[in-house]
């Protein structure tokens, strides 16, 4: 007898902003295909990455685990992921097939964190380059495209930067792009699929992260379109943007800037286009109609909002994600409905493990957002706490989806957003409301009381102790 539990297609891009949907509100971002998958699904307008870089995001995404568990609170490469329990190896144990394309930034490269199989393309990898180790060994896609057009084609042809602002159209054919081969690669395994078993299809952009290299086509959407102007706050003053590595130049520059801003809505579009196909091939599988699909990003981008780009700081831009779960019909959820309670990364393992009926370890802290999508009103956390280490920009952070609260750990800088009537985070009320500052920082000094970094001392934070982004205990 065949497994009738639904399958599962978790759709994850990189660096997407929460706001860049045209179903969410205001923005240049066209996304006519996710639009339609918001008519058949339910919305959480205050989703976060609690430690918002793409590899400690993903540790929380396949643990289901905080930062302060899993260890990761901030960027470092080539630390070994030697975690017990994973999101796909629940999901393999519990009957599904599982499927992993595109992007999965751990280490070893080619872990498969509990995936029966991982086609690979992490983008570019500074490491392994340095190393002039043999790239077909961690990557799948450069060699696919070398068989295209010959041993010296490379992901970075077009000459801009990995991590950069700077753009240019892509310069080979647009099925050549690395978002339309993870989709291609994602509808090969609808073809291949044991059929007597429900799948996990984890589909991973690597996209909108730079570099900004859309197709032409993509491109010339966005090359007329009046922009609204990057957001600027009463505090942009005292936060330069930091100085960049030499493959992310971030030109100050107002023509080039803006074209860097079209560029990542460029790329944005045509996500959302390949997503299509992907739908498409669904439906002509015929599993669309018992298909779970969730859509979600690792961390936003800041886009010169502030003045800033990237990720790995505390505003909205750079931490809060889209997350949007579509369900077939006859599972009887919510519709077209938004839900605004604060959620985060480690919920993704318990919600589609509560999707296929696995159960979940005890040690598992994330919590299903199921029952929201029936209409439910579940006990939840108050606050998300969310941090990164960054040099000078180290943060620590509190939101409740109404208020938040930042500390910067090396300055002592403080700020406070009513997000709820400045969404823009443009006014720090720190000043305004120093009682409610305090009781934030209360807060704050719980979640940090007993770190190993010492940034609580006799009941205080204490300015200045050395961040780090790997917890040893």
């Amino acid at each position: 007898m065949s497994d009738t539990r639904p399958n599962i297609l978790f759709l994850h891009a990189d660096q997407w902003r929460a706001d860049a949907l045209g179903f969410a509100g205001d923005t240049p971002a066209e996304t006519p295909h996710l639009d339609s998958l918001f008519d058949q699904g339910v919305a959480f307008s205050q989703a976060y990455a609690a430690c918002p870089s793409c590899i400690a995001s993903r540790a929380s995404l396949h643990t289901g685990l905080s930062p302060r568990s899993h260890g990761r609170v901030g960027y470092m490469d080539a630390v070994p992921w030697t975690y017990e329990t994973t999101m796909a190896g629940l999901l393999a144990g519990g009957g599904y097939h599982t499927q992993a394309v595109g992007k999965m930034h751990v280490y070893p490269p080619r872990n498969l964190v509990g995936f029966h199989n991982v086609v690979l393309h992490d983008g570019y990898l500074h490491q392994e380059r340095r190393g002039a180790q043999d790239m077909t060994l961690v990557d799948d896609y450069l060699p696919w495209l070398r068989a295209q057009y010959g041993p010296a084609a490379d992901y970075i042809d077009t000459g801009v930067g990995c991590n950069g602002y700077v753009t240019r159209p892509w310069l080979y054919d647009d099925m050549l792009h690395p978002t339309a081969w993870v989709t291609s690669q994602s509808i090969d395994f609808l073809r291949r699929r044991d059929p007597t078993r429900p799948f996990f299809l984890y589909t991973s952009y690597h996209r909108p992260h730079p570099p900004l290299d859309p197709p032409e086509a993509y491109f010339r959407m966005y090359e007329h379109r009046e922009l609204p102007p990057p957001i600027v706050g009463d505090w942009n003053a005292s936060f330069p943007m930091p100085s960049r590595g030499l493959d992310s130049p971030s030109p100050t520059d107002p023509i080039q800037r803006e074209r860097a801003r079209r560029a990542y809505y460029a790329q944005i579009t045509f996500i959302d286009h390949q997503i299509n196909r992907l739908i498409h091939a669904l439906h002509a599988h015929d599993v669309l109609d018992n298909t779970v699909i969730l859509f979600c990003s690792d961390h936003g981008e800041m886009l010169y909002d502030h003045g800033l780009v990237a990720k790995s700081l505390p505003y909205d831009a750079s931490a809060r994600v889209p997350f949007l779960l579509r369900f077939p019909p006859s599972m009887g959820f919510l519709r077209r409905s938004t839900v605004d309670v604060p959620i985060e990364m480690r919920d993704v393992l318990p919600t589609l493990c509560d999707v296929a009926g696995v159960e979940v370890p005890a040690s598992i802290e994330g919590r299903s957002v199921l029952p929201f999508c029936r209409g439910e009103a579940p006990a939840w956390r108050s606050y998300v706490h969310g941090e990164h280490t960054a040099g000078r920009y180290s943060n620590q952070w509190l939101t409740d989806g109404v208020w938040k609260a930042i500390w910067y750990s090396q300055t002592g800088i403080e700020q406070l957003f009513n997000l709820r009537e400045d969404p823009k985070e443009t006014r720090n009320l720190a000043d305004t409301y120093p009682d409610l500052l305090a009781d934030w920082r209360m807060r704050l000094i719980v979640e940090l009381t007993g770190r190993e970094e010492g940034y609580v001392q006799g009941g205080s934070l204490v300015v200045g102790r050395p961040p780090q982004p790997l917890l040893r205990a």
